[in-house]
């Protein structure tokens, strides 16, 4: 599938705010926008399977069921231009067309799609496209950056209550599924006849028409099956909520409560994929250990930035045993791309993965560039910021370094993967994606994805898969692309500026997270509150003194490595550091 006009659609329409024409760094970005236009130009259908198209080819939630929530649940969800706005997922400006927020797809999006009736999911777009807010009130978006909006842990609450309100309060599970049916179909019925176009708003893709008719083929095609289908949404709910309650009980002891509420642009990533699995396999009446198949600590995070991702690309020794000198996630324990994306699409546990979005994703966020600073710049100063980097910064800071540093931040996120999960991933990854799994591209293409990486057969390397948790004990040194548009600061975003992260000593213990205004002084999201702007519904205070793992300690003291001596604390020269931040803001 080509989609012809899909990147003048979806991705190319950048709002860039104010333009600054006074200032030298115009120009220069100016020129990166260009080159990120042109980019998704040139990689327009990998733009759109990473933005739209759901995790699985068959898994999931009822398209029609989501679309309902907000009539089975009104109290529960957001706004009728966008219920899901409760839960961080916004409307794309640039594609006011689609039928949804983004970051929610649909299997019926593939031309290929088999399954009678179109089954939804998350899509890499939930997580990483962001946007920040610019002083004439309009969004730059952050392709391949953070939405900082988005909880996913409330979203999962509030299925939960949904299914609650409308299954009554019976104890048999057979009047709580008839409860429900009745209450879904009966919402289904009003909402079609109300609009024909209710669900999908007559969206096209490319050649692919989802308009009156194929949205009453879905409905006849749910109601032939809506018992199953509902009873599956359920239990797929319930158990969702059940497992993470797990989670939240064996590690977060004493924060049950935040924990239940989520944090926008954060999750405990590894812990909602474990406990899924756990609770699934406890549910089906298999052998389950509690402590061996959840994480040992608590491991929430904030989500990563991906773009660049060349940038940590690894690559191979001499004689080709190991990779070396790049790799992914926090703590740098995956290393090979297909395996990252694939690891991203497992979190959420849903069936029949599709593949495709891990190779797409590997087109697309090899080489998407990183979105420049949308603020004015002092060219002058960021002249004198620029070799106090590179002194102190930039021989961490540099792409393929895949060292792991303890740098005195919790290592809570470094050790979530013990080598009982690190041997079930593994299991769990090559089973999906092995040296001889085929895949069919919408091209018509026949790959083979994890045959080989970078020319090398990965044919008995299956424990490259993800790399001995005993030798990743710490964090990475990521490359700084992008590096404005990455705050909150630290794996847990525990640090609001880059000027609170150069000067440790002004760090405050609790501030505002999930705000779209900048702070462009110190650069960072408006994290005080003093925005004359108004805040985002999903702004809420971090506390870094609320649990262990948000702890604001870390790259907070000069140190001497084997490379060299390297200045990290500049509370006694805060001009070095405005003028490092003023370089930084060029990146």
């Amino acid at each position: 599938m080509k989609a012809a006009t899909l990147a003048s659609s979806l991705a190319l329409s950048l709002v860039t705010g104010a333009s600054y024409a006074d200032n030298p760094w115009a120009s220069e970005r100016a020129a990166r926008n260009q080159a990120i236009e042109s980019y998704i130009r040139d990689n327009d259908e990998a733009y759109v399977w990473f933005a739209d198209f759901p995790f699985s080819t068959s898994d999931g939630i009822p398209f029609l069921i989501l679309q309902l929530l907000p009539r089975l649940a009104p109290a529960l969800w957001g706004s009728p231009e966008n219920f899901l706005d409760v839960v961080g997922l916004f409307r794309d400006e640039r594609n006011p067309d689609y039928p949804i927020a983004r970051g929610i797809g649909w299997t019926g999006l593939a031309a290929d799609a088999t399954a009678p009736v179109d089954m939804s999911s998350f899509t890499c777009g939930a997580c990483h496209i962001g946007r920040v807010r610019l002083p004439d009130g309009s969004h730059r978006y952050l392709d391949g950056g953070i939405n900082a909006e988005f909880n996913i842990v409330k979203y999962r609450v509030r299925a939960y209550q949904t299914v609650q309100a409308i299954s009554g309060d019976s104890d048999d599970p057979a009047h709580r599924l008839q409860a429900a049916t009745v209450a879904i179909t009966k919402a289904l019925d009003q909402a079609h006849s109300e609009n024909p176009n209710f669900f999908y708003g007559n969206y096209r893709l490319g050649e692919r028409r989802f308009d009156a008719e194929y949205e009453a083929a879905q409905v006849a095609a749910f109601k032939a099956d809506a018992t199953n289908l509902i009873d599956g949404f359920m239990q797929r709910t319930t158990l969702e909520y059940q497992a993470f309650d797990t989670l939240v009980k064996k590690n977060y002891t004493g924060f049950e409560g935040p924990m239940l509420e989520g944090f926008g642009g954060m999750a405990d990533a590894t812990g909602i994929s474990t406990s899924f699995g756990y609770s699934v396999s406890k549910a089906q009446g298999h052998p389950v250990d509690l402590e061996k198949q959840l994480p040992p600590s608590a491991g929430i995070t904030d989500f990563m930035a991906v773009w660049e991702q060349g940038k940590r690309r690894a690559s191979w020794n001499a004689d080709n045993s190991r990779l070396v000198g790049g790799a992914g996630q926090w703590n740098g324990n995956i290393a090979i791309p297909i395996y990252r994306n694939l690891a991203a699409e497992l979190t959420m546990g849903l069936a029949n993965t599709d593949l495709r979005i891990g190779v797409f994703g590997i087109e697309l966020l090899d080489g998407i560039p990183a979105p420049p600073y949308p603020f004015p710049v002092d060219t002058g100063l960021a002249a004198k910021g620029k070799g106090l980097f590179e002194r102190n910064c930039a021989d961490c800071h540099r792409a393929h370094n895949g060292e792991v540093y303890d740098m005195g931040t919790d290592i809570g996120r470094a050790l979530v993967v013990s080598e009982t999960i690190a041997d079930t991933a593994r299991r769990g990854f090559t089973a999906t994606c092995g040296p001889d799994t085929r895949v069919t591209m919408p091209s018509g293409e026949t790959i083979r994805p994890c045959a080989e990486f970078d020319g090398v057969s990965l044919e008995g390397k299956s424990e490259l898969a993800m790399l001995p948790p005993s030798e990743h004990r710490g964090y990475n040194a990521l490359p700084l692309g992008g590096i404005w548009a990455q705050a909150p600061y630290l794996h847990n975003g525990s640090v609001p500026t880059l000027y609170h992260l150069l000067v440790p000593g002004e760090r405050p213990d609790a501030f505002i997270k999930g705000n779209l205004n900048y702070d462009a002084r110190r650069v960072g999201f408006d994290w005080s509150g003093a925005s004359e702007m108004p805040q985002t519904a999903h702004s809420y205070y971090f506390d870094t003194r609320a649990f262990s793992a948000f702890s604001k300690r870390g790259h907070d003291t000069d140190i001497t490595h084997e490379t060299g001596s390297y200045k990290l604390d500049w509370s006694d020269d805060p001009a070095g550091a405005m003028a490092i931040i003023e370089y930084m803001k060029t990146f």
